[in-house]
């Protein structure tokens, strides 16, 4: 009872009413061409033209809610004054057909729409007058209520008794016109079964780009901040004995930092949806680059070279870009120091990359602990079983770690 008390006290019912007389007024305009049948039928019995202007006015009702802006426009509303979750009309695609059964779920929406709107506002309406009316003769001792032929009399103190159970019918109405039109509208106007699809696939898609971008900047990010790092300890120990080294190790930070910062407004953009620029690409070309400002930081790199690598070329270029930049990452944050060895092999059949560096005590320039957030090695691993590859790492004799990553270039072209 309380809920009910409730559901008559609470102003969304009476906004859910509002929008259900909106429907009903907003039919009102086809109720003209609706009568011209009947009125070119005269001969018919008065109640079969009745029921012919109700069939040809939901007709036409119905044939407005094929205009894909109205359905747009009744989602916005329902949204809106009945309270209900509906998709973003501009998230919802169209159905698959013209002729398919979900495009005539708007339709009939607005029929039910117009039909719910119509009779709560007769009912209620009524009842509500009612409730006026019958106590303004109560000191005359008796008052008359008729309804489609039907009278009832009250006399005295009931007239008020009657007038508040109309009252609370009518509020009664309002609470079922109410919950009728928010059961419906998820069914008539939320997404159908192929649209779901559609926006599951959208959102999957989604998921992936911003699974995808979070790996770049973990690589891209992670990579340069932590050599800016070293390179910054790096600095500020030879400050004095060697400027030059000093202003060697801030242009590389700042070489690096600059780079850094393209990727994450690319980055950012697509997150917030927006329109960014053209994808920052770091390719096997770019890996000199990455190993020069490597030596900055004070790292002994060894890279060995071998096959063609100009023939690697596209998303496999910039997968092993983006690896061999996190295991040198790992090498720097959680390495000994000391050297690093850097294999990049270009075979007619796979890529082979391996990054091999000492573990123990850290040697030379000591910027701290390296917090880890534990993402590194496994979403190397993921990149590399989207592209069907093969990936290890893991102890490698005595004192020294090595990620090695095969990947197929026939699978991944």
């Amino acid at each position: 009872m309380n809920r009910g008390i409730r559901l008559l006290l609470r102003g969304s019912t009476y906004s859910g009413v509002l929008f259900a007389y909106c429907g009903a007024l907003a039919s009102l305009p086809l109720l003209p061409f609706a009568l011209l049948p009947a009125l070119s039928w005269r001969s018919a019995p008065e109640s079969v033209q009745v029921v012919v202007v109700l069939l040809v006015w939901a007709a036409l009702v119905g044939v407005v809610g094929l205009a894909r802006p109205v359905r747009r426009a009744l989602i916005a509303s329902a949204r809106r004054l009945l309270r209900v979750s509906l998709p973003n009309p501009a998230a919802v695609r169209p159905a698959s057909g013209p002729l398919g059964l979900d495009c005539w779920r708007t339709p009939l929406w607005l029929v039910l729409h117009a039909a719910v709107g119509w009779t709560g506002a007769l009912a209620s309406g009524v009842l509500f007058i009612m409730g006026l009316s019958l106590p303004s003769n109560w000191l005359g001792g008796e008052a008359r209520a008729s309804l489609f032929g039907t009278s009832v009399r009250v006399s005295g103190g009931w007239s008020w008794v009657a007038a508040a159970a109309c009252i609370l019918l009518a509020a009664g109405i309002c609470v079922l016109v109410t919950k009728t039109l928010r059961w419906s509208a998820p069914r008539l106007l939320g997404p159908s079964a192929a649209e779901r699809l559609a926006l599951a696939a959208e959102r999957e898609l989604l998921l992936a780009e911003r699974n995808r971008i979070a790996h770049e900047l973990h690589d891209s990010i992670g990579h340069t901040l932590t050599a800016a790092t070293i390179q910054a300890a790096v600095a500020g120990e030879v400050l004095s004995s060697d400027p030059a080294a000093a202003r060697a190790a801030m242009r590389s930070i700042e070489d690096s930092t600059r780079a850094a910062l393209e990727d994450l407004d690319y980055a950012l953009g697509v997150l917030r949806e927006e329109e960014s620029g053209t994808a920052p690409t770091r390719t096997l070309a770019d890996l000199p680059e990455l190993l020069e400002r490597l030596r900055h930081t004070g790292a002994v790199v060894e890279p060995e070279l071998s096959g063609d690598l100009a023939r690697v070329q596209g998303t496999l270029s910039r997968a092993a870009y983006r690896i061999l930049q996190e295991g040198l990452t790992n090498a720097l944050r959680h390495g000994a120091g000391g050297t690093v060895q850097v294999r990049v092999a270009a075979g007619p059949d796979g890529l082979d990359l391996a990054v091999v560096n000492r573990t123990g005590a850290r040697t030379g320039p000591n910027p701290g602990s390296f917090s880890t957030s534990g993402h590194g090695l496994p979403g190397l691993a993921e990149r590399v079983r989207l592209l069907h590859g093969e990936f290890g790492s893991g102890p490698d004799g005595t004192g020294h770690w090595r990620l090695a990553v095969r990947l197929p270039v026939r699978a991944s072209a």
